[in-house]
């Protein structure tokens, strides 16, 4: 489901090689370069005269792990495709070759590749990525993305210039209800049954099987104070408001986890763990599922900000699946979800501790992070290997863990209690995508 693969840090040295598989209507190729680099579609598409397309993740499984794999002729057959061959590996006698997807691992000599290699300088260090990046704030940095796609002078506020719509009326009146520390029930309540679309979304969520309790649900009132609770249901308004402000791209990378079940799997589980925790913290754990929920909303963001260029993105990040999605949406784009994210959530006015913890997911350890992204680090990472949540599959980290005072154990323990009520938790997604499905067919209409 995602789109990941391990990151390859612990088991890489400065000479190891990576295989990427591609293809078009011509058939496959391979291309070989430093398993710490990312690999420049534009540049190989321009130097190859060809429109290569990364192959499916699973059908490179299929591929690389065939019998003839296994012995030294099959591999050596293996290079009888076409093979582009970075500029930094064209000294190289011998390789140290891996296939990320498979593991497929062997060496090759340099005599396999005479008559079958075309070098080309394809490869992008991540130092490289991080020299390519426009220096200053975030607004400054996204006002310079949205230039070098759009060639416009920005005269205007930089939120006129992006064309991002604003959060819908329902959406600003509980934004500043989440910001008010004395609301309560009774001033929630009001505002939901006069949404429709949010009041049939309250009472399925609480008469769903992961939230049921017993005897039947009477009315909202009965939703939200018998059920739900407050916390919930205006984290699950703002999570519902945003998702249906801007459309989840259908243009996404192949075997990707859909946004949705990013959402709820990440919320939930950064939430229990928020619970765990042991010594006397400030976080809330509504703020925490609320940071969850919203992770990841910069990715529809990125579509609509840059629609031609998120299917590139998408590709570049079926290609490059050992790298972090960050330094692959720099390079492509030079700006990140989560830092687009952050920015319109504090045009938003969403809680600071919110947008720091969205803004700072992938820098946890940042001296600006806090431990709202330092829990949803981790139940990203947690929940990668089991295809829940996207982005390379890596280790968590001591350090993070530290600063929130949970072990390891502790958060695999939660993330196993979490997931024997899965089925209960697709069905809260299923629930989203039928209604965000039902809100844009209602927009067209």
């Amino acid at each position: 489901m995602a789109v990941g693969v391990p990151r390859l840090d612990h088991i890489i040295d400065d000479d190891s090689i990576r295989i990427a598989l591609l293809h078009d209507n011509e058939g496959k190729v391979l291309v070989l370069l430093p398993a710490s680099h990312l690999l420049n579609l534009v540049v190989l598409w321009r130097e190859t005269s060809r429109q290569l397309q990364p192959v499916r993740a699973e059908n490179i499984v299929k591929f690389f792990n065939q019998d003839a794999l296994a012995t030294a002729e099959g591999q050596r057959k293996l290079f009888s495709l076409p093979v582009y061959l970075d500029t930094s590996c064209k000294e190289m006698q011998s390789m140290s070759v891996l296939e990320p997807h498979s593991g497929l691992a062997f060496e090759v000599p340099r005599k396999w590749l005479a008559g079958s290699a075309s070098v080309i300088s394809v490869g992008i260090s991540p130092a490289q990525i991080l020299a390519e990046q426009p220096q200053g704030g975030d607004e400054e940095i996204i006002v310079k993305a949205v230039e070098r796609f759009t060639a416009l002078r920005i005269k205007q506020r930089v939120e006129d210039t992006l064309g991002l719509p604003s959060l819908s009326p329902t959406a600003q009146k509980i934004t500043e209800l989440r910001a008010d520390p004395l609301a309560g029930v009774d001033r929630l309540v009001p505002i939901v049954k006069v949404d429709p679309s949010l009041a049939a979304q309250v009472m399925s969520w609480a008469a769903s099987p992961y939230y049921a309790t017993p005897g039947e649900l009477q009315s909202i009132d009965d939703a939200v104070i018998r059920v739900l609770g407050f916390d919930l249901v205006v984290n699950l308004a703002l999570g519902v408001s945003m998702g249906k402000t801007l459309t989840i791209p259908d243009e996404a990378p192949r075997g990707h986890t859909p946004y949705w079940i990013q959402a709820i799997y990440t919320a939930t589980l950064a939430e229990r763990l928020c619970k765990r925790m042991t010594f006397d913290n400030a976080l809330k754990p509504g703020l925490v599922y609320l940071t969850g929920l919203i992770h990841n909303f910069g990715y529809a963001a990125l579509a609509h900000l840059f629609p031609p260029h998120f299917a590139l993105l998408s590709r570049y990040l079926e290609i490059n699946p050992h790298m972090s999605i960050e330094q692959t949406e720099r390079h492509v784009l030079n700006i990140t979800r989560e830092q687009i994210a952050a920015w319109l959530f504090e045009c938003w006015a969403l809680p600071k501790d919110v947008c720091k913890g969205v803004r700072y997911i992938n820098s946890p350890l940042h001296s600006k992070s806090n431990g709202y992204a330092q829990l949803v680090n981790i139940a990203s990472r947690a929940l990668r290997p089991s295809g829940f949540a996207d982005g390379p599959i890596e280790k968590l980290d001591p350090k993070v863990l530290q600063a929130i005072g949970l072990l390891e154990g502790e958060v695999f323990e939660e993330l196993d209690l979490m997931l024997e009520r899965g089925e209960e938790l697709l069905e809260l997604v299923r629930m989203l995508e039928a209604q965000q499905k039902r809100e844009s067919n209602r927009a067209k209409a």
